[in-house]
Parts: structure tokens; sequence; C-alpha cells
């Protein structure tokens, strides 16, 4: 703050002096005034302050305003209608937890399960039967109860096809993990997935986090696994990342976070030609409101269908479960604003699209609510 103090001055006289010069008078019209003393250098503001601020404003500014213009687009891309008939193709899928398979599961749970599915669309479950040994070992001691829930799923739910969920974090991710660059792993990972086959179970489901995008070695692996599960008339399925909601933005995420958030589109495009089901995991997104999070729904939603073969089966997933962190405001993360959000991207990209539906995530932590807005926003 600047400050306002008096000045020491020379103030003029009436009394002549042996000079000849008189002190001149400080009135209008009589000449220029005497400059004033200079301010204290104190007092001064430093011009490193200015800049200082000045920086401030400019970086908020950066970042400000295009957070503000992509939640914009991301509200309007919420806006509207979706077209009629775009509601369940009963195609959709579910993710289950471990416990149906490790032996804390009884017939009766199974009966209550199949009594939630049996009106919706859901004809696949990818239950979690895992996690992978850092080596690609399964142990079959993870899942001594996974023949019994296959016979019951067949018995209660006809028609329903169960998956092996396998999954693992990536080296990459951390000081430990699976490594996908050593050929011995990933040859482990195709052996325990014939493994599960031998089970009973009628696919794999892959789930390797975090995945880099543009990963040769995870596109290898897929030729590998694909060769095996149409070998053995299965199924294969993965988890995927989210797509760059904006170009490129996965090497920015990469260059400053270990944890890609997102894929180039064409990476998800060249995953997805190499299975037969693809489910986008579209929460956790760190969306703070319910039409922005709809919105980014409806984007990843077109930009995943642009890129999936009609011959590969898309689902977009739904959180079933309610968390608030950095990354997930249940607040805006609704299954609601899914659904609605994937109706709208499908009605605007691929509105006729057979091989397309939706995925929950998780049965144990759902609540009544999310199975409300699941079956009236989609199951007609």
């Amino acid at each position: 703050m600047d400050h306002t103090e008096s000045r020491d001055g020379t103030a003029g006289t009436d009394e002549p002096t042996d000079d000849t010069r008189a002190t001149p008078d400080p009135t209008p019209g009589s000449g220029s005034a005497p400059e004033p003393a200079p301010e204290p250098d104190k007092k001064r503001r430093r011009p490193w302050v200015r800049r200082v601020r000045r920086t401030a404003l400019v970086l908020a500014l950066l970042l400000i305003v295009p957070l503000v213009a992509v939640e914009t687009a991301l509200r309007i891309n919420y806006m509207g209608d979706p077209a009629d008939g775009t509601y369940t193709r009963g195609r959709d899928a579910m993710w289950l937890g471990h416990a149906w398979v490790d032996g804390r599961k009884k017939d009766a749970d199974v009966t209550a399960l199949a009594g939630r599915l049996k009106d919706t669309g859901v004809r696949d479950l990818y239950v979690h039967t895992g996690p992978l040994e850092h080596d690609g070992t399964l142990p079959k001691s993870v899942y001594p109860r996974a023949r019994w829930f296959i016979d019951a799923v067949h018995r209660e739910l006809p028609g329903v096809r169960v998956q092996a969920f396998l999954g693992d974090v990536l080296a990459n991710g951390g000081p430990e993990g699976l490594e996908l660059s050593d050929a011995a792993t990933r040859a482990e990972v195709v052996r325990s997935a014939g493994q599960v086959l031998d089970t009973g179970y009628e696919g794999v489901h892959l789930d390797l986090e975090p995945l880099h995008s543009g990963d040769e070695h995870y596109l290898d692996l897929l030729d590998d696994l694909r060769k095996l599960t149409r070998e053995r008339d299965a199924q294969l399925s993965v988890a995927a990342h989210q797509i760059d909601p904006l170009p490129h933005l996965h090497s920015v995420a990469g260059f400053v976070a270990d944890h890609p958030k997102w894929w180039s589109q064409e990476f998800f495009g060249q995953v997805a030609r190499r299975v037969d089901q693809i489910a986008v995991m579209s929460y956790d997104t760190a969306r703070l409101f319910e039409s922005t999070y709809g919105g980014y729904v409806a984007q990843q939603t077109s930009l995943a269908l642009e890129v999936t073969p009609p011959t590969t089966h898309l689902l977009m997933g739904l959180p079933f479960y309610y968390e608030n962190n950095p990354s997930h405001w249940g607040h805006a993360e609704t299954v609601a604003a899914a659904v609605r959000g994937a109706r709208l991207g499908l009605s605007r990209t691929d509105a006729d699209r057979e091989l397309f539906g939706l995925a929950p995530y998780i049965d144990f932590a759902a609540t009544e609510t999310n199975w409300k807005e699941f079956e009236e926003g989609w199951v007609r």
C-alpha cells in the first residue's frame, strides 16, 4: 500500500537579501514550481513485487481459462435428447468381486444375484479371479469355488456367460509389478488364461494397470491371448483406459505422472481390433458437476465408437459405488449421468449399433439408487 507523508521544504521570504535574486514565489503563474523531493526508496513499490504479481496472474489465467472452456464444452455436450431406441440391446456386462469364487458366497447369494439381473440386459459377468502374480502365474488356490459359481450362474441365469477377470499392477506404475516387456511373463499370462478356461470360464477379461498408450508388448499379449481364446471358442475382453479428451493429452499426463490416465484414440482402436469386448473405465474422471461428467461420458462414448470395429462389442463402464476424492466426486459421477451421457454419445455417433452395452462396476458397492438409475435410464 502507498503512503502519503509530509515533505520538508524551504519557505520563501519577503525580506530582501543582499543577493539581487529573490526567492521565487511558488504561486500559479509565477513560473515553474520547485520539484518535490523524491519519495524515500522504502516507500516505492519494488519492481520484483510487480513482476511476481503479473506472473501469478498469467499462471492463473493459463489454468483457469482452459478449465472453464473444457467444463463449458462438456456441459454443452450433455445437452439435447438421446435418440429413440438408444436403450439396452441385451448385451450389457457387470464386474463382480472376488467373494463369488473364494468361498464367501453361497447358493442363496447366487439366487439373489439372479433375481437382480434377470430383467436387465446383463449377459456377461466379469468375476474377479486373480490377481495374477507379478510373474504372470495364477495360483488355483485363489479361486477354489469358481466351478461352483459358474454352474450356479448357468442354472439360475441361462444364457449368461461367466468370464475370469484377471488383473495386476504393471511394473511401470511403481517399483513392483508385472513386466509386460518380459516374454516369459507374457507367456505365463497366456498359460494362466488357459488355466481358467479349463476350469469352465467362458472368457478371459484382462485388466492391467497403469497401461501406457502405445504399449506394443500389450498388443503382443493380446494377439497371443486371442489365438488361445479362439481355439477354445471363448471370449477375450479387456478393461480399457479412457481416450484423450484433448489431442495428445496422454503424452502430457505421462510426462507429469507415472500413472497414465488416457490412451490415444489410435491405440484404443488397435486394442479394440484385437478383442471381442472392450469396456471403457468411464469413471474416476475428476469432474466436479453431474452435467460435465455426463458430457464427458458422451464424449468418451463417441470417441470409442469411432474406432471400435462393428465386430467388437463396446461397453461403457458405470460407477456403481460412491466415493469423494480428487479423482471421483460422488455427487457428480452418478449412474444417471453416465447412462444419459452414453445414450447421447451413441445417438450422435452410431445409434443403430448392436454390439454396444453398459457395464456397472462393481456389485459389492452398488446401492439401490445405482440400480434404480440404471434400470430407469437404460433398461426398457
